[in-house]
């Protein structure tokens, strides 16, 4: 780096200063998982890489509290990406864990920035971006304090390639790149699941008054309703899918902080959750309360009144980033509120406030904020217009995406934007939950600007994408899986002096398939069944509640089935196979590698998160040039799965 001098005009007087200038190959802004990721692809690829972030927290939501893994299929992540989850395994005991605590993310999330090439400025915001025609030059920053305050100025960042890797995708406006904001109409894609929409899941029953005195619409509505009509279906608008925060708490008593009544609260808040609770049966539930390691959990949203602060995210992309903090210190509010108003309002049932009440802050997690995340779920942001925009036709695999650099695998999903007056009743819109036909891949055209616009830009999050499209892939996993790409792309832009539209996707994925991780080592070898024959008594079912697109199985008496390969460099592995934990399949599985017999009983492994199944430990050989596997099963009569095996070299 080095110095230059500038003059700046401070109050009609020319002053005299040494502004920093900062130079970097990569510039990355937002240090949220693709963040990382992207930095840690760059900086292997030999770049010099600083990573900007406007608070303190690195690894976004992956570190902030989202421990249940959103992907609907997890063969679809590879490289960097997958191996985070690995190092997460270690530190629990298994191959890959999909569910984990915080304080364990963040650990391997930063053990990702160390590299003698990565630089993290935190507390660093961007004032602003100079470009020369098409090309960004300079980054001008600004440093902030914890509530989002300016304090002074930043570097002045010159970098050669600038990635977006924010959830609000900021740089996208800053650079003059084509952006949406919001639901588009359904017509505008031809999609059936875009725009307005009133959906029966996370909704209120019908019945429930509006009201502040209830059938008087003259005494105004309740806190959280907007005015207005719900609108035509399939209408579009600006409005976001609603942010919530992901919450970690434990119900150790040796861990746990307990909770008290927040500081400014007034249960009239929650008139309108009263009434629902009313409404509904008392077993109703009101939250997703998935269990984490630790005795904790990852609390998110359920029903038509909880996590979701629905329309508490109004003006957050265009506001400042104190104006930021604040709307994310308003979410704090309300959910602290509303759990205290599930602990100790007598309108609950008895059996949900006892429950509740076991709960709190765990004292390991966030004690520098407090023991409460410090990351606001931004579900949606700006989302890039480029030359090609990902639609519902992607999702449903009828798009030809001959430059596919990633996977997508989740539901094609969307929060409730709003909440409103429908027939006198209330009711949330915008909930949109459709299942996709399997993973898809997105384009490496939907991660870069227009040519025209800008040609050193790289967007791995808020990628060119329609609002209902964005729903399937806005997911942590995929966002690392597109970090590393960008880094990549980066990278090679650099290497050969092209603008980044013109890094070739097919060059970039045969980079990652020979060498994922971007360190030299054996990538993993997979013996899945979508690579065999069927043999005879078999048949191949194709299922998400495999590895990968199938599975095969067999209900005649003694079958057997036999994976083999040859073994990319000798040396010592260790094998696993993947094993359904949820179906009513044979439980008893044998094994024969290398001459070892091994046997495995499903019904003695744990289940985590949302997969099916997970990896089992066959043991560790010494391989040459070949491998092969024979699975049978124990004899129960039920029905013999046969999915895929895993060669993992050490």
């Amino acid at each position: 780096m080095r110095f230059l001098a500038h003059i700046i005009l401070l109050g009609g007087v020319w002053l005299s200063a040494l502004s920093c200038v900062e130079q970097y190959d990569v510039c990355i802004y937002g240090g949220t998982s693709a963040g990382v990721v992207a930095a840690r692809s760059a900086a292997l690829e030999g770049c010099n890489v600083v990573v900007v972030e406007p608070s303190a927290h690195i690894g976004g939501l992956t570190t902030g509290g989202l421990g249940l893994t959103d992907i609907g299929n997890k063969q679809v992540v590879q490289g960097l990406s997958r191996q985070f989850y690995r190092e997460l395994g270690k530190r629990y005991g298994k191959l890959e864990s999909w569910v984990f605590e915080p304080h364990v993310a963040q650990e391997v999330m930063d053990t990702y920035l160390e590299h003698p090439r990565i630089s993290v400025l935190r507390h660093t915001g961007m004032d602003r971006l100079r470009k020369r025609g098409k090309h960004i030059t300079l980054m001008h920053t600004i440093r902030l304090d914890g509530e989002g305050r300016v304090i002074g100025r930043g570097p002045l960042i010159r970098a050669k390639v600038f990635i977006d890797a924010s959830y609000e995708g900021d740089l996208l406006p800053a650079s003059g790149v084509s952006y949406a904001v919001g639901r588009e109409s359904s017509a505008q894609y031809g999609e059936s699941w875009n725009g307005r929409h009133i959906a029966t899941g996370h909704q209120f029953p019908d019945g429930v008054d509006p009201y502040v005195v209830p059938g008087d619409p003259s005494s105004g509505l309740l806190p959280g309703i907007m005015e207005g009509p719900a609108g035509d279906e399939g209408e579009g608008d600006s409005l976001l899918q609603a942010y919530n925060l992901r919450l970690c708490l434990t119900d150790s008593l040796e861990n746990r902080i307990p909770l008290t009544r927040p500081s400014g609260y007034d249960s009239t808040r929650y008139e309108l959750l009263a009434r629902l609770v009313a409404a509904q049966p008392a077993s109703a539930k009101y939250f997703i309360w998935s269990p984490m390691p630790g005795r904790k959990t990852d609390v998110n949203n359920y029903g038509g009144f909880s996590t979701d602060y629905i329309g508490g995210n109004a003006g957050y992309l265009e506001t400042s980033y104190e104006g930021r903090y604040k709307i994310y210190q308003a979410h704090t509010d309300y959910t602290l509120g509303l759990l205290w108003f599930m602990m100790t309002d007598p309108r609950v049932p008895s059996a949900t406030r006892e429950e509740l009440a076991r709960w709190g802050l765990p004292k390991d997690e966030y004690p520098e904020n407090g023991h409460w995340t410090p990351q606001l779920y931004v579900r949606e942001g700006r989302r890039m217009v480029s030359d090609y925009v990902v639609t519902q036709k992607d999702c449903e695999g009828l798009a030809n995406v001959p430059d596919g650099v990633a996977y997508a695998a989740y539901k094609m999903d969307s929060h409730n934007c709003r909440r409103v007056v429908e027939d006198g009743m209330v009711k949330n819109e915008g909930n949109v939950e459709e299942k996709i036909p399997g993973p898809w891949p997105i384009p490496y055209r939907s991660i870069v600007p227009t040519w025209e616009e800008c040609d050193n830009l790289l967007v791995p999050v808020c990628v060119s994408a329609s609002h209902i499209a964005f729903g399937s892939l806005r997911m942590e996993p995929v966002f690392m899986s597109l970090g590393q790409v960008a880094g990549l792309a980066a990278a090679m832009s650099l290497r050969l002096g092209v603008p980044v539209q013109d890094v070739s996707a097919g060059d970039l994925m045969s980079s990652l398939a020979r060498d994922p991780l971007q360190d030299g080592s054996v990538p993993d070898l997979f013996m899945d069944d979508a690579m065999m024959d069927v043999p005879s008594g078999w048949t191949r079912v194709r299922s998400k509640r495999g590895y990968g697109p199938s599975y095969l199985e067999s209900s005649a008496p003694g079958a057997s089935i036999i994976f083999g390969a040859r073994v990319p460099s000798p040396g010592l592995y260790d094998v696993y196979s993947y094993v359904n934990l949820v179906d009513d399949i044979e439980p008893l599985t044998h094994y024969i590698i290398d001459g070892v017999n091994v046997t495995v009983d499903s019904r003695e492994i744990p289940l985590d998160g949302q997969m099916k199944g997970d990896w089992v430990p066959l043991g560790t050989f010494e391989l040459s040039d070949s491998v092969s596997v024979t699975v049978w099963g124990g004899g129960s009569g039920k029905p013999l799965r046969a999915d895929c095996i895993l060669l993992v070299k050490r």
